[in-house]
């Protein structure tokens, strides 16, 4: 068997964005999370960007029923398309019209029940079917100049294949606010996952190696979610079907090239909005000026 038959490339996404994002309340009373904007792009475009980029032609994106905004930023805006249209506002209408190029599908699963984010990829079983396929958290925010972070990912569970979780190194006292993995020869970039455990203490931490948002999975997964039983908050943990399949398969651990952004925090929000902006090809200039101004401004009002 070739090594593209044994893992083929990745064609399908799985975006779980059923979240209420209680954090940003109370913006996000109306305006769900993933549509906060980081510039002039909301976060779900980054992700859904990152996606296509590594090959992805098929975005499942896994809601509630009371979250519209999603899917109406992927859906044609006739109203507006027409209005762009008669004030030849060309620019602005080739912006609202490829949020999706052509060829690539959005769908959308509604997640009648806030059961955890193993739910939330269980309810994209029939979608997927029977073939690798990626998942993304949009609140991480991946920034690199380079090939995006999935992409990199898809070719290395390519090359190896085996399903790939997306690895950061924390400092060691950080530990407690993720799931951090032991891995067996870790060389360069890689190493195959021995077991993950969830918030350890630093001085029980196997390595700082911590798991954030982006996983390339074979569709195992979708039968050991439906066997997880709920674990911590009473939810259907998406870490415990894959400590599961690390019994079964070989799981790997992959350290990214990029910058990560927790934007799922204000602070990691305005430090993706600052990074973005400072590589503007519009903004970068005046951007820099007016932040070294605020912060010369902030220095007087602090020694005064």
């Amino acid at each position: 068997m070739s090594q593209e038959q044994k893992y083929p490339r990745i064609r399908k996404a799985v975006f779980p964005v059923a979240g209420l994002g209680t954090r940003f309340l109370p913006a996000t009373k109306t305006v769900p999370k993933e549509m906060l904007p980081v510039i002039d792009r909301p976060l779900i475009q980054y992700a859904v960007d990152e996606a296509i980029e590594a090959g992805c032609d098929t975005l499942v994106f896994i809601t509630n029923r009371y979250k519209h905004a999603v899917a109406d930023y992927f859906d044609k805006a006739y109203e507006l398309e027409q209005k762009l249209e008669k004030a030849g506002k060309q620019e602005q209408l080739e912006l609202v019209r490829h949020v999706l190029p052509k060829g690539v599908r959005a769908v959308f699963v509604t997640q009648t029940e806030a059961k955890g984010l193993g739910h939330a990829v269980l309810c994209a079983k029939a979608v997927v079917g029977n073939e690798p396929f990626a998942v993304l958290l949009p609140d991480d925010l991946i920034w690199n100049r380079g090939p995006g972070a999935l992409c990199q990912m898809a070719d290395a569970a390519q090359a190896s294949g085996a399903s790939t979780i997306a690895v950061q190194n924390v400092p060691r006292e950080q530990t407690g606010s993720y799931g951090i993995v032991a891995t067996d020869d870790f060389a360069d970039r890689e190493g195959r996952i021995s077991a993950m455990v969830e918030k350890p203490r630093p001085e029980d931490a196997p390595s700082t190696l911590a798991v954030v948002g982006r996983y390339v999975l074979t569709p195992r997964i979708f039968g050991l979610l439906e066997s997880t039983a709920p674990g911590a908050g009473g939810e259907i943990q998406l870490t415990d079907a894959i400590s599961s399949l690390l019994a079964e398969e070989t799981v790997n651990a992959y350290r990214f090239r990029g910058t990560r952004f927790d934007c799922g925090t204000h602070l990691g929000l305005i430090e993706a909005t600052i990074r973005y902006a400072l590589d503007h090809e519009k903004l970068s200039e005046a951007a820099a000026r007016m932040m070294q101004s605020a912060l010369d401004e902030l220095g007087v009002h602090e020694n005064a």
